[in-house]
């Protein structure tokens, strides 16, 4: 899994890209974690409000409140199940 947290380098930036650890560590999974802080990138994944957090090419949260830790967590997690399924329709 490929998780990509989007920020200029705020306080809020850094506690989402530390909540993201800290679920995909709680949950057991492989994933990559990219912090990218530069604002033309940021604004070419679709992000307006920081920060933001996409997960496989998916944005899954942008802005303020920052979403808690088991909020990140159902997110991962239901990103996690939607790529699996696609793994198990492309083998049959």
């Amino acid at each position: 899994m490929e998780i990509k947290v989007l920020g200029p380098g705020c306080a809020n930036c850094r506690k989402m890209e530390e909540t993201a650890k800290t679920a995909v560590k709680e949950l057991g999974i492989e994933a990559k974690i990219e912090k990218i802080t530069d604002i033309g990138q940021i604004a070419m994944h679709g992000i307006l409000s920081t920060p933001g957090l996409i997960a496989n090419g998916k944005i899954k949260h942008s802005g303020k409140p920052l979403p808690s830790l088991e909020k990140v967590k159902a997110l991962i997690k239901g990103e996690r199940n939607v790529s699996v399924e696609c793994e198990v329709m492309s083998a049959e």
